[in-house]
């Protein structure tokens, strides 16, 4: 059987949808070629579980071509980082190039050309691109990790979640990351499905207040300065904490009960599984260290 290629397979600390994904192709029968940037030991635990390990940068178009030879699908996702344009534009060219007939895409909830962060206008140009190359893209928008959430609250210290959202009612759409792999999985898996080509995942719409309480902290509204200053350092990204302070300050404006986030049917439909709540999450998380 030919394998199906998986990005991002080693995975970071806000999601690792990649490696979720790999661990459940592999679970179904599905050979994975996993893609890695650095050959580690998060790339020996992906060859324990049984996946075929490339190294290598996926903003090289060569290197892209290569990995996408023989394979019958492809998982695409780039970290909250500068270069997913470049990353996205190499990985659509091998894909056309290879004929893929299907290919999964992580976005944004709220991506568009007008959207208020510049990642998520960045993700909208990306969902163009890899429709333009007719790979069979589909595009899945997801609401915030609760990795996401889970690691800003283990590493804000104390027993406090400051974030600048304003007062503790202003809501929030969250996924789990596992989520967002299950239902890759399961496209992946039948390239024959009908599917619409964005699907919006999102599996909990909980305050701001009571997510951290979920994740045993008290939530402490933030000055949104102090936030970007203290995410530049966090994250060590200018692109990163830009698109979060933007991010937070979207849902500190929108507020509370605005109706505009609700839990999606396509996370039980495409991925088997009705969604992981954030206080389930919280529940069977590892302890932060």
């Amino acid at each position: 059987m030919e394998p199906v290629l998986v990005t991002g397979a080693a995975g970071g600390r806000d999601g690792s949808t990649g490696r979720h994904l790999t661990a459940q192709l592999l679970g179904r029968g599905i050979p994975v070629r996993a893609l890695v940037h650095r050959d580690d030991h998060r790339a020996h635990l992906l060859r324990a579980l049984g996946a075929q390990v490339v190294v290598g940068d996926l903003r090289d178009l060569a290197f892209v071509r290569t990995a996408m030879t023989g394979v019958r699908g492809a998982y695409f996702t780039y970290p909250v980082i500068d270069g997913l344009l470049d990353a996205v534009g190499a990985f659509a060219v091998a894909a056309r190039e290879a004929e893929l007939p299907r290919v999964v895409a992580v976005s944004q909830l709220a991506a568009g050309p007008q959207a208020l962060t510049p990642r998520m206008r960045q993700h909208w140009v990306a969902e163009q691109i890899l429709d333009w190359a007719d790979i069979g893209a589909i595009h899945l928008r997801a609401a915030v990790f609760h990795e996401n959430l889970a690691r800003i609250a283990d590493t804000g210290g104390g027993e406090g979640l400051s974030l600048p959202m304003g007062p503790e009612t202003t809501e929030l759409p969250l996924v789990a990351a596992s989520d967002v792999a299950r239902v890759a999985a399961g496209l992946l898996s039948d390239p024959t499905l009908d599917v619409d080509p964005v699907l919006l995942l999102t599996g909990d719409v909980v305050s701001i207040g009571s997510a951290a309480r979920a994740l045993g902290r008290t939530y402490h509204d933030t000055d949104p300065d102090t936030w970007h200053r203290w995410a530049l350092e966090f994250y060590g990204s200018p692109h990163a904490a830009e698109h979060l302070s933007k991010l937070w300050e979207i849902f500190r404006l929108l507020g509370e009960g605005t109706g505009l986030y609700q839990v999606t049917p396509s996370i039980e439909k495409y991925g088997g599984h009705p969604p992981i709540t954030l206080s389930d999450f919280a529940i069977h998380r590892p302890a932060p260290h």
